[in-house]
């Protein structure tokens, strides 16, 4: 696990949530977590178009919320309480993209240390 952008990419987070507070629509997170890791100079795709292979068909329509310097998926949520089904999905993500590291933040929450999970294949 890349340890040393997991920590920026978490640290940006925190500095969101900070700013902003818990109970915003997941997308104000996301762009405002965009704009902080554009100030930290850290590189990201956004809304990644992904494919699933399912015995030899591709099917397309999933996407990732944020892709960090090519190398860690990072799943946003602003719900009450992450159902099991979060992980699976960032799970999900890894397998299909073949990275190896993966992030999911819960924003909802009064302290986002809380709501951050790292995840590795």
């Amino acid at each position: 696990m890349n340890y040393e952008l997991t920590n920026k990419i978490i640290g940006a987070a925190i500095e969101v949530h900070r700013a902003l507070g818990p109970g915003l629509l997941e997308i104000i997170y996301e762009k405002a977590l965009c704009y902080e890791l554009d100030l930290r100079h850290i590189s990201y795709e956004e809304q990644v178009k992904i494919d699933v292979v399912y015995k030899g068909k591709t099917i397309h329509g999933q996407r990732i919320d944020l892709i960090i310097e090519d190398s860690v998926i990072l799943e946003l949520k602003a719900i009450n309480k992450l159902p099991a089904i979060a992980l699976s999905q960032v799970l999900s993500y890894l397998k299909a993209t073949g990275l190896k590291t993966g992030l999911l933040i819960n924003f909802n929450e009064k302290t986002l240390s809380s709501g951050i999970k790292r995840i590795s294949m």
